[in-house]
């Protein structure tokens, strides 16, 4: 994982890039939660969702938006930090141009911010929102919605109405064309506190699944000992087994007080 700056209509923007091994690996993007309420890409949701798309293969970045670490401006609430995600997926998709698949991640604000790009981008193949704020903010934009996705949300929430998520996602889920699952962490609270390993699961199988319905079939003679897609998928250097992957500590000398802090935490889950 390296440090990059992204040039951005406020200023520049901080962020933290993993580049996959192959040159046709899927890229994500992956947003951070409400700024003003210490949202960053460090941010322990968000950090978990970057490690899932990166184990499976793709290349990912997560960064800062306006006014928050060493990203430059100030917060708008919407306008400016979609202009910022916009403008990072570009960034990822010029370093990217032979990737197979785009996919987007936010979680809360990040969901919000992350479904209005989705409604821009129609080179958005698939997305991810944990804890979308569907009580407080509008997300009618999804009229329709363009693509395929999973909306994830914690039962113990007192921030975000469980209810209004999964009846968010079943609205949509009734369209035409696309299919929209929702996952339900019983026992997560808004942060998914304790249940990290959990949202880290759930997303990876939702990723492969997706990933293999997309996946165009090739002729081959005799029984597969894999599928391609499983293949595709095989985490880099790294063992099969999600959890020991999410125990394993990241090469980064940006904050790794803050990584150390989100392994003790995968190690509670375990528990």
């Amino acid at each position: 994982m390296v440090e990059v700056i992204i040039n951005g209509h406020a200023g520049r923007l901080e962020g933290r890039y993993h580049k996959a091994k192959r040159d046709d690996a899927p890229i994500a993007l992956i947003l951070h939660p409400h700024p003003q309420y210490g949202g960053t890409m460090n941010n322990k949701v968000t950090y978990a969702l970057f490690a899932c798309f990166k184990d499976l293969g793709f290349s990912v970045l997560r960064f800062n938006f306006r006014g928050v670490g060493r990203s430059q401006g100030e917060f708008e609430d919407g306008p400016g930090e979609l202009s910022d995600a916009t403008v990072a997926l570009d960034w990822l998709q010029a370093n990217h141009p032979d990737a197979r698949q785009c996919w987007i991640a936010g979680y809360s604000f990040g969901a919000w911010v992350g479904l209005q790009l989705l409604m821009r981008r129609p080179d958005i193949n698939n997305f991810i929102a944990v804890a979308p704020p569907a009580n407080e903010k509008d997300f009618s934009f999804l009229a329709p919605c363009p693509t395929s996705g999973l909306m994830i949300q914690g039962g113990l929430d007192d921030i975000v109405s469980p209810k209004v998520v999964e009846q968010l996602a079943s609205r949509l889920n009734s369209q035409r064309h696309i299919d929209v699952d929702f996952a339900l962490i019983e026992e997560g609270d808004h942060m998914l506190n304790g249940h990290l390993v959990d949202l880290y699961k759930v997303v990876g199988h939702y990723v492969i699944g997706a990933l293999s319905k997309k996946a165009p079939a090739k002729k081959r003679r005799g029984r597969r000992k894999k599928s391609e897609i499983q293949e595709a998928l095989m985490l880099e250097g790294r063992s099969s087994d999600a959890d020991d992957d999410m125990l394993d500590d990241e090469t980064d000398d940006y904050d790794d007080d803050y990584e150390d802090d989100y392994n003790d935490d995968l190690l509670d889950d375990e528990d």
